[in-house]
């Protein structure tokens, strides 16, 4: 019984491992802020472990463990009664290489973006981040958000929107970048 619990326990460690940085880019752009992005991923993880066995069998164990966030941070939200921090500066997060084709990623001023997203309302919030940012499908992001595909192109169609009527960022979010 102990092996099993241990061979359980690398594997998770090792998920762990291969996934932080992309899962503190995705809870520092739900969140706002550097450190609400780590309680976010920790208290993400703490629910993960526990149903790791169920996790870690599952087909795709990072969309099990994204759906565990956006819910967090959904009830996090709701406990807050809407209240977000824009991001003062994202230094402290592990940056990957810019993907010539994702257009966010392309913007002038990533502050000013970041500053911008934050003011989106959660679902907006979210559908963007994981539509465009993490660049899943919608039906992904539906399965992502815990709604329908119509929900998730609503949501991002009037978030890009928003996103566009911020001065300076209109130029970066054109057409082509939608998916």
């Amino acid at each position: 019984m102990g092996d099993r619990s241990s061979v359980r326990d690398e594997e998770f460690r090792a998920f762990v491992t291969g996934r932080w940085p992309r899962l503190m880019r995705t809870a520092f752009l739900l969140t706002g802020e550097r450190h609400a992005a780590e309680d976010l991923v920790q208290s993400t993880l703490e629910k993960t472990f526990v149903a790791w066995r169920r996790v870690g069998s599952a087909d795709d164990p990072e969309a099990y463990v994204r759906r565990v966030m956006i819910n967090a941070h959904a009830r996090r939200h709701r406990r807050k009664l809407r209240e977000f921090l824009a991001p003062r500066d994202d230094s402290g997060l592990a940056h990957e290489i810019a993907d010539t084709g994702d257009r966010i990623s392309q913007a002038d001023d990533r502050n000013a973006l970041l500053k911008a997203l934050v003011q989106l309302p959660p679902r907006q919030r979210q559908a963007v981040v994981l539509r465009y940012w993490e660049d899943l499908t919608e039906s992904q992001t539906a399965e992502a958000m815990g709604c329908s595909v119509g929900a998730v192109k609503s949501n991002a169609a009037k978030g890009i929107a928003k996103l566009r009527a911020v001065p300076g960022l209109a130029g970066t979010l054109t057409s082509e970048g939608r998916k």
